[in-house]
């Protein structure tokens, strides 16, 4: 088993384009790590990195206590599963798991005796004698997850393996890689651009956005205190609300003052203790983004008429039925915003709603950097 060392990796094309910049980052022995962001944030560049496959520019990668920047792919001890699955079309489920182990040379029993595991933890003993082209996209799924376990690596590296497969069979999947990889106790590193498989399965995910790594934490911890506005509107589903506003202050007490409302007399209290008073006066008057999850926007009156100052009122541009809960997309003079609410609100598309923000749960964003100013 083997822990991952980032230290200022970084990864340059010609012509000056910077796809990686200055990653560092720790994995720990037997952790699962998910690298998660938009398409091109470079997370996938990082994974070919660790594999090998891609030529580190600048920096030090050590898979244990090994610097590998300079060791061949085949000797760095990692197993990779691709999107695509990169399975050998003209060989069988098992020649497909056990070819590798046999361009090494290993004994035909111990070949037999780790396909044959692999294949009863992966549930494909069945499968072993057909060939790629006779399977579903979950079971190709299954051989290549296979292929890889026979090699015993130290460490899994995935990149977006279940991107091709429809949405129940991802969930499944999800599932049976987690468990995978509790059974196995073996170092996972998986690359997605879905922040639901990021948030269910990761120990840590490692948000990246243009090369840079944004955020490393806890999933819930990086939902509940994103670092910044990218982080905080890309985690979550549906995203965060964001509303322009400013701070100020009054009677001694701090106030975020609303730019949607029509006069700016929408003003909600800054909560004691999210931020001392003397990082608050340094933003007095300055503008700064306030940050509303949907599920902290409540249409339901014993919400709105304890809420007193930190209510609003919104029209209805579509509500939409998700079985337990409904998406209210909202008018809120010109900003968009989005509130997740009980199946049994009566909000209707068109009409004009009373809505309160729990105080207790907002985000506030500095305009310019982007940067949390608290959670």
């Amino acid at each position: 088993m083997a822990s991952i060392t980032m230290r200022h990796l970084s990864k340059r094309y010609p012509g000056g384009v910077n796809a990686v910049n200055d990653v560092n980052l720790e994995i720990g022995d037997k952790e699962f790590v998910v690298l998660v962001g938009p398409s091109g944030c470079g997370k996938s560049t990082t994974l070919r990195m660790i594999a090998g496959l891609e030529e580190i520019s600048e920096g030090e990668l050590y898979i244990g206590d090994r610097l590998v920047n300079d060791v061949a792919p085949k000797d760095r001890d990692i197993a990779m599963v691709f999107q695509n699955y990169a399975l050998y079309p003209h060989m069988t489920v098992e020649k497909n798991m056990s070819f590798g182990l046999e361009l090494r040379k290993v004994p035909k029993d111990e070949i037999k005796k780790k396909v044959d595991e692999a294949a009863k933890v992966l549930g494909i003993e069945h499968l072993l004698s057909r060939k790629p082209k006779a399977l579903s996209g979950g079971e190709r799924q299954r051989v290549a997850l296979g292929r890889a376990m026979v090699r015993d690596p130290a460490v899994f590296l995935l990149d977006e393996p279940l991107s091709n497969l429809d949405a129940k069979l991802r969930s499944q999947m999800r599932t049976e890689i987690s468990k995978l990889h509790q059974s196995l106790g073996t170092t996972f590193i998986y690359v997605t651009h879905d922040q639901i498989e990021a948030m269910t399965m990761g120990d840590r995910i490692v948000v990246m956005k243009d090369g840079v790594v944004q955020q490393v934490d806890t999933p819930q911890h990086v939902y509940d205190k994103p670092a910044n506005m990218f982080v905080a509107g890309f985690i979550g589903s549906p995203q965060m609300n964001f509303i322009d506003a400013q701070l100020v202050q009054r009677d001694g007490a701090y106030f975020i003052l609303l730019g949607g409302s029509p006069d700016g007399s929408l003003q909600i209290p800054v909560p004691d203790g999210k931020a001392s008073p003397e990082e608050l006066a340094q933003l007095i008057d300055k503008p700064v983004v306030l940050g509303v999850r949907p599920e902290a926007l409540h249409d339901d009156p014993s919400f709105t008429e304890a809420a007193g100052a930190a209510t609003l009122e919104a029209q209805v541009e579509l509500a939409e039925m998700m079985g337990s809960e409904v998406y209210l997309y909202l008018n809120y003079n010109s900003v968009k915003l989005t509130a997740k609410v009980p199946a049994r609100t009566a909000a209707k598309m068109g009409e004009t709603l009373r809505l309160a923000i729990d105080v207790s749960h907002i985000h506030l964003f500095e305009k310019e950097t982007g940067a949390a100013i608290f959670h």
